[in-house]
């Protein structure tokens, strides 16, 4: 996957833009191991459809193409895709893999 850090690089920028937004003990830490959503995730409902938005948007602007991340492909997934700030790299990795 040579685009796995072009897409991490994608999250970060999406935890930046939402971290503007959130109190300094709900921010996002940037690390391959950050819990997005779940058990131990900082965000609640509303938080991940926000970040999810804006990592579609951090797509569109590097990759030059159009992803919707909450779809059938990732909700037929074992796994979510939204578990860590890594799964979700790989996932959009790959989405942009098979767009291209």
């Amino acid at each position: 996957m040579a685009d796995y850090e072009k897409a991490l690089a994608c999250v970060y920028s999406a935890a930046d833009e939402l971290n503007d937004t959130l109190p300094p003990d709900g921010k996002l830490e940037k690390s391959p191991n950050t819990v997005i959503f779940g058990k131990d995730g900082k965000l609640d409902s509303l938080g991940i459809v926000n970040f999810i938005v804006a990592v579609e948007e951090q797509i569109e602007e590097e990759f030059d193409v159009e992803l919707t991340l909450a779809d059938e492909n990732a909700s037929a997934m074992e796994e979510s895709p939204f578990a860590t700030m890594e799964s979700l790299a790989k996932y959009v990795a790959k989405r942009v893999e098979e767009e291209s």
